[in-house]
C-alpha cells in the first residue's frame, strides 16, 4: 500500500527542512565576537517577576513579604539577590541590640536597642568596667584608711561588751559572786576569798545565808540576761556600721568608674539606667568580691568572681560593626535556633547552667531592618522553622523558642529574654508545585506571604531578543573569564536554547544550564587550541553532555536493535503501530519507539485497557483509552449499539505508563483491527486524540522524532520511514542536526496531523473517508469497513443472544 492509493486531497507532506528547525540570523547584530558586545545588566524577559519583587521592597505593611517561585537553573535567587542589595544599601543601618542582666529577674534578660554601631562600644565600656573594678575594689578595702575605721567599728563593739561585763563583775564581787564563762555562755556563782564555793561547802551553809545569797544571784542573772540579750544588738550594729562603711567604700571605688563609663553614653537614657543598675548592684556587691579576693590572685584564686563579674557585662546580640545599609541576609540551614535564635547552656560541675551572656542571635535577628532569604523546601523540612516563623510574623515580635523544652529534652532552668520588635521582610524562593500546595493547605501562608514574584521558564525569541541573549551570554562568559564565542558559535547557543525550551519560538532562561554548556565550550575550544570559542566547540561540548547521561538510552536502543524489544521499521501490520514515549531519567530525555497493539471481537461495547486492568496504567493514560470509546460510539454506532470487545496494550511495557500522548496510535491501531487494514510500520505515531478526532499537542515532540529516527537510521534509511506528529507541535520543532539533514534528502519525513483521518490514512494507505449526503461512508474506505464491522458484530451478538441466552455470550453481558 503506497502513498499513491491515497484519495485526492488525504495526502499529508512531510514537513519541509525550515519548519524543522529554525536557524539563529544575527544579522541585526554587528559584532565578530562577544568580546565587542557590551554585557547586558539584570535578567531577560522578567519584567514581571522583577516589577513584583520591587514592589514588596517598597511596601513597608505587614505581610507583604515575597515569594518567588520558577524553575530550576533560572537564575531567580541570583536575580532577585541583586535586586534587594541595591535597596538594602540605600536604606538606613538598622539598630544593634544588647541583651543586659536583669538584676531583679535574672531568668529574664533585658533588651536595649542602640543606635548602628554603639553595641561593641557598649559592651568593651562595661569590660573595661569589670577589669577595672577587679582592681580598685580589692585595694579600696585593703587601704589604710578602710581598715582603720573598720578596726574602730569593731573596738567599738568590743569596748561595749567589755564595758558592761566588766560593771556586771565589779557589781558581782562587791556580793562575793563570781561572773563566770563557760563553754555554753556565762554563769554566776557565790565565792569566798575569790574563789568560787564548792556545792557541798555551798549547801552547809546557814539557810538564811544561802537562800540571801541565791536572791543575789537571781537579780544578778537578770542583768546578765539583760547583757546577753543585747550582744546580738549591739553586733548588728556592728554590722549596720561596717555595712555603711563598706557601701562608701564601695560607693567610692566604684563611682568614678561608673561615671567614666556613664558619660559615654550619656545619650542613651536606656543604657544610662542600666549602668545605674549595675552602680546599685556594685554597691552591694563589691564588698563581698574584695573579701574573696584578698586570698589570692583574681578569678585564678576564686572563680566565683569572675560568675558574678559576668552579671556586668553586655551580650552584644546583633551589632552592624560599621556596616552600611541594610541587611541582606540568606539561611541556608533554617532550624529553629539558627532562624529565631537560640539559648546555649554549659555543663558546670554536672548540671548544665545559662545566662544572659548565652542568648545567641537568629537569622531573623540579623537581618533586622532588612531582608531575610529563605528556601520554603529547607524550612518545611525543619521541625518547629515553620510554626515558629508564622508565630514571629503574627506577634511582630521575635521571642526566642527553647527546642529543648518542646521536646522535654531539658529539665534545668532555662531563660525568657525579652522578645525584640520584628522589622524584616522575608523572601522565600520555591518551586511552582510546592507553591500552590502550601497556598491550598496553609491558610496562613496567604495571610504572610501576599506578593508572588513568578519568574517566567523563557520568553519569545524575536530579532531583539536574540540579540539581548547574545548580549547575555557574552555577560556570562566575561563574569566567568571564559573564551569570547564567535558569530557562529552565539548563533549556535541561541539556537541550543530554544531547543531547551522545546519551542522554536521561544529562548530558554535556564540561564545555569546555559553556563554549563558555556565553560565546556570554552574547555573544548581550549583544547583545539582556540582563543575564541567556534561553532564546532559548541556542538562538541552539548554532543558531550548527552553522550555522558546516555548510557540507559543506548542500552535501551541496543535491545530493539538486537531485537530483544520488538519494534519494526518495514512492512505493515494490522492492528499494530508504533507509538512513541519520552523517558526522563536524572534530567536527561530520550523518545523511545513502543509497539501497541490491539485485538477486537464481538461484545458490549467495552474497550479494555490492559495497562489499567493491571493497575500499570496512570489516570490520564486510562481516560485517554476511554476516550477512544467515546470517538468509536460518536463515529459509528449511530443507529445500533456498540457491539465490541477491544484490548490495547503497550507491548513489553513492564513499568507504569502515563500520559495520553499515545492516544492517537491506540485508536489508529483500534481502527486497524476493525477495518483490518494493515498500518505501516515504518511510520511511528505520537499525539493525544479528543473525541471528536482533532488529534491534540503533546510534549517531547523532538526527543520521540530522535529516538524513532535513531532505530531507522541504525538498520538504514529508507526514505519511506517517518514519524507522525500533532500539527499544533510543528511550532516546537527544533531537531537535531543529522535528523533535518535526512529530512532534507528525503530519506526520513515528519508528518503534521491534525485529525485522525489524516493518520489513517496515511498510516493504511487507505482513504479516511467522509459521510456523504445519504449518511454512509465511501465503500473501501477505512471508516466505511470498521462501521461495517462493527454492524457484523452487532448482528453476531443479537443471533448469539437469540440463540444461546445471556449466559453463553461472548461478554457475559445482554
Amino acid at each position: 500500500m503506497s502513498d499513491e492509493t491515497l484519495a485526492p486531497g488525504a495526502r499529508v507532506a512531510p514537513l519541509p527542512a525550515d519548519r524543522l528547525y529554525r536557524a539563529c540570523d544575527l544579522a541585526g547584530l554587528s559584532f565578530s565576537d562577544t568580546a565587542d558586545l557590551e554585557p547586558i545588566d539584570g535578567m531577560l524577559g522578567q519584567s514581571r517577576a522583577l516589577g513584583a519583587v520591587e514592589f514588596a521592597a517598597s511596601v513597608d505593611k505587614a505581610g507583604f513579604n515575597l515569594v518567588a517561585i520558577g524553575g530550576a537553573g533560572g537564575g531567580m535567587r541570583e536575580a532577585v539577590k541583586a535586586l534587594l542589595a541595591e535597596d538594602a544599601a540605600k536604606r538606613p543601618s538598622p539598630p544593634d541590640w544588647v541583651y543586659v542582666n536583669n538584676f531583679a529577674r535574672p531568668d529574664r534578660p533585658v533588651a536595649i536597642e542602640l543606635p548602628p554601631g554603639r553595641a561593641i562600644g557598649f559592651q568593651e565600656a562595661m569590660r573595661k568596667l569589670i577589669e577595672d573594678l577587679k582592681t580598685t575594689a580589692p585595694a579600696a578595702f585593703q587601704s589604710e584608711d578602710y581598715q582603720t575605721r573598720r578596726s574602730a567599728i569593731d573596738e567599738a563593739f568590743q569596748k561595749i561588751q567589755f564595758e558592761a561585763f566588766t560593771a556586771l563583775r565589779h557589781k558581782a564581787a562587791e556580793r562575793s559572786i563570781l561572773l563566770l564563762r563557760t563553754p555554753v555562755g556565762f554563769a554566776l556563782a557565790p565565792s569566798e576569798n575569790s574563789e568560787v564555793v564548792p556545792p557541798d561547802q555551798f549547801s552547809g551553809w546557814p539557810e538564811t545565808r544561802r537562800e540571801a545569797m541565791q536572791a543575789e544571784i537571781a537579780a544578778l542573772e537578770k542583768e546578765l540576761e539583760h547583757i546577753v540579750r543585747q550582744v546580738p544588738l549591739w553586733d548588728k550594729q556592728r554590722r549596720d556600721a561596717v555595712r555603711v562603711l563598706n557601701r562608701e567604700t564601695a560607693k567610692f571605688a566604684v563611682d568614678h568608674l561608673i561615671e567614666d563609663a556613664r558619660a559615654a553614653f550619656a545619650d542613651l537614657p536606656r543604657v544610662a539606667q542600666q549602668i545605674e543598675a549595675v552602680r546599685a548592684d556594685l554597691i552591694e556587691t563589691v564588698p563581698a568580691l574584695a573579701a574573696k579576693g584578698e586570698g589570692g590572685e583574681g578569678e585564678a584564686a576564686d572563680p566565683a568572681r569572675a560568675v558574678v563579674f559576668e552579671r556586668y557585662d553586655v551580650n552584644a546580640f546583633v551589632a552592624q560593626n560599621g556596616a552600611t545599609g541594610a541587611p541582606l541576609a540568606e539561611e541556608l540551614h533554617p532550624t529553629l535556633g539558627n532562624l529565631i535564635g537560640r539559648i546555649d547552656y554549659v555543663s558546670t560541675h554536672g548540671v548544665l547552667v545559662t545566662n544572659f551572656m548565652l542568648v545567641k542571635a537568629g537569622a531573623i535577628h540579623r537581618a533586622g531592618g532588612g531582608y531575610l532569604m529563605l528556601d520554603l523546601r529547607a524550612l518545611l523540612m525543619e521541625p518547629f522553622s515553620w510554626p515558629a516563623l508564622k508565630r514571629t510574623l503574627k506577634r511582630g515580635q521575635i521571642a526566642i523558642e527553647d527546642v529543648g523544652r518542646f521536646l522535654g529534652l531539658t529539665n534545668t532552668v532555662t531563660l525568657e529574654p525579652d522578645p525584640i520588635p520584628l522589622n524584616v521582610k522575608f523572601v522565600l524562593f520555591s518551586d511552582r508545585l510546592l507553591y500552590f500546595l502550601l497556598c491550598a493547605y496553609d491558610p496562613d501562608f496567604g495571610e504572610h506571604f501576599k506578593v508572588l514574584a513568578d519568574f517566567e521558564d523563557d520568553f519569545a525569541r524575536t530579532p531583539e531578543n536574540e540579540a539581548a541573549f547574545v548580549r547575555l551570554t557574552a555577560s556570562i562568559a566575561r563574569r566567568d573569564g571564559l573564551k569570547p564565542l564567535d558569530r557562529a558559535a552565539a548563533a549556535r547557543v541561541v539556537e541550543h536554547a530554544a531547543r531547551l525550551a522545546d519551542h522554536s519560538g521561544k529562548l530558554s532562561l535556564r540561564v545555569a544550564e546555559l553556563r554549563e554548556a558555556l565553560i565546556e565550550a570554552d574547555f573544548c575550544a581550549g583544547r583545539a587550541g582556540r582563543s575564541v570559542i567556534a561553532r564546532e566547540d559548541v556542538e562538541r561540548a552539548l554532543q558531550a553532555r548527552v553522550r555522558r547521561a546516555s548510557r540507559i538510552r543506548d542500552r535501551s536502543r541496543e535491545s530493539i536493535l538486537e531485537r530483544v524489544a520488538l519494534i519494526d521499521t518495514e512492512g505493515a501490520r494490522v492492528g499494530q503501530v508504533n507509538g512513541l514515549s519520552v523517558i526522563e531519567i536524572g534530567g536527561f530525555a530520550w523518545g523511545r519507539p513502543t509497539r501497541i497493539t490491539c485485538q477486537t471481537r464481538p461484545g458490549g461495547g467495552k474497550v479494555v485497557d490492559i495497562e489499567r486492568e493491571v493497575e500499570l496504567g496512570g489516570p490520564i493514560h486510562s481516560k485517554g483509552v476511554l476516550i477512544l470509546s467515546g470517538f468509536l460510539a460518536g463515529r459509528y454506532a449511530l443507529d445500533a449499539p456498540m457491539s465490541l470487545f477491544a484490548s490495547l496494550v503497550f507491548e513489553q511495557s513492564y513499568g507504569g505508563v502515563e500520559g495520553d500522548s499515545a492516544s492517537s496510535a491506540e485508536l489508529y491501531a483500534l481502527l486497524s483491527s476493525l477495518a483490518e487494514a494493515p498500518l505501516r510500520q515504518d511510520l511511528a505515531v505520537t499525539g493525544s486524540v479528543n473525541q471528536l478526532g482533532v488529534i491534540q499537542a503533546i510534549g517531547g515532540v523532538n526527543e520521540k522524532i530522535e529516538g524513532f529516527f535513531d532505530i531507522c537510521s541504525a538498520r538504514g534509511l529508507t526514505g519511506r520511514q517517518g514519524v507522525l506528529i500533532p500539527a499544533a507541535n510543528v511550532q516546537h520543532l527544533m531537531l537535531r542536526e543529522d535528523v533535518v539533514s535526512a529530512c532534507t534528502e528525503g530519506r526520513f519525513g515528519v508528518y503534521p496531523i491534525a485529525t485522525v483521518d489524516e493518520g489513517i490514512a496515511l498510516l493504511a494507505g487507505l482513504e479516511a473517508g467522509v459521510r456523504h449526503a445519504d449518511g454512509a461512508f465511501p465503500p473501501g474506505s477505512v471508516n466505511r469497513r470498521v462501521e461495517d464491522r462493527l454492524r457484523a458484530f452487532a448482528d453476531i451478538r443479537r443471533s448469539f443472544g437469540k440463540e444461546s441466552g445471556p449466559e453463553a455470550r461472548p461478554d457475559g453481558r445482554p
